[in-house]
């Protein structure tokens, strides 16, 4: 059974205004997978505390994995590695990923566990798998009404190629913030933007997957 890992970075959690892109995204998925099963990882939960003192002190010892301090990094490592296809659905907080997504990366990014470090750079442990990021943001910061930074594109592709995971499509949903006719033009140019991606890309991870 296919297996998919939905991690949520808004504060406003299904009520976020670029959601609505994630169902049609997860319902196409099931047209083309009926057997998957969806697991929601929502990061505004009380349980995502940032990382701590104890945690900083077992990485920075290369404590052994079933340490206490890597409680909640190894349940969010262990949901990412039994996951066929990974959907981050985030916002942009000042240029960049919001806090709660960047402790959900400080706690899947861990030396020795998802990625080993090299002489030559770090090599990430984990198998690739399709990855879409839908990012919501108020303005504009791709194509030719940009008028702010990008952070957040170049940060997140970095931190998951790190552990491995490199088969990533961004679907921006852009100028939310100018009424609901742009909200309503970048809901559809993102739902159109899945249409054109999706079909190859589960075709390519269901031979991978079964081996066919």
């Amino acid at each position: 059974m296919p297996r998919i890992l939905v991690v949520n970075g808004s504060p406003h959690v299904y009520a976020s205004s670029g959601w609505s892109v994630v169902e049609f995204l997860l319902a196409q998925i099931h047209v083309l997978w009926p057997t998957a099963e969806a697991v929601h990882r929502l990061l505004s939960a009380p349980e995502m505390i940032l990382p701590s003192a104890a945690y900083a002190t077992a990485v920075q010892d290369r404590a052994a994995d079933d340490s206490p301090a890597f409680e909640l990094s190894e349940i969010l490592i262990g949901e990412l590695e039994s996951c066929d296809l990974l959907i981050i659905a985030t916002p942009i907080h000042n240029f960049t990923v919001p806090a709660a997504l960047k402790a959900w990366i400080d706690y899947v990014l861990r030396i020795n566990r998802t990625f080993d470090a090299t002489p030559t750079g770090k090599i990430g442990r984990l198998n690739d798998r399709p990855v879409f990021v839908v990012v919501t943001s108020g303005g504009f910061h791709q194509g030719e009404r940009a008028s702010q930074a990008d952070f957040l594109s170049d940060y997140l592709r970095c931190a998951l190629q790190t552990v491995g995971l490199k088969s990533i499509q961004f679907v921006y949903l852009q100028g939310m913030a100018y009424g609901e006719g742009a909200a309503s033009l970048a809901i559809n140019a993102g739902i159109e933007r899945i249409r054109s991606l999706l079909p190859a890309l589960l075709q390519q991870q269901e031979r991978s997957r079964t081996g066919v």
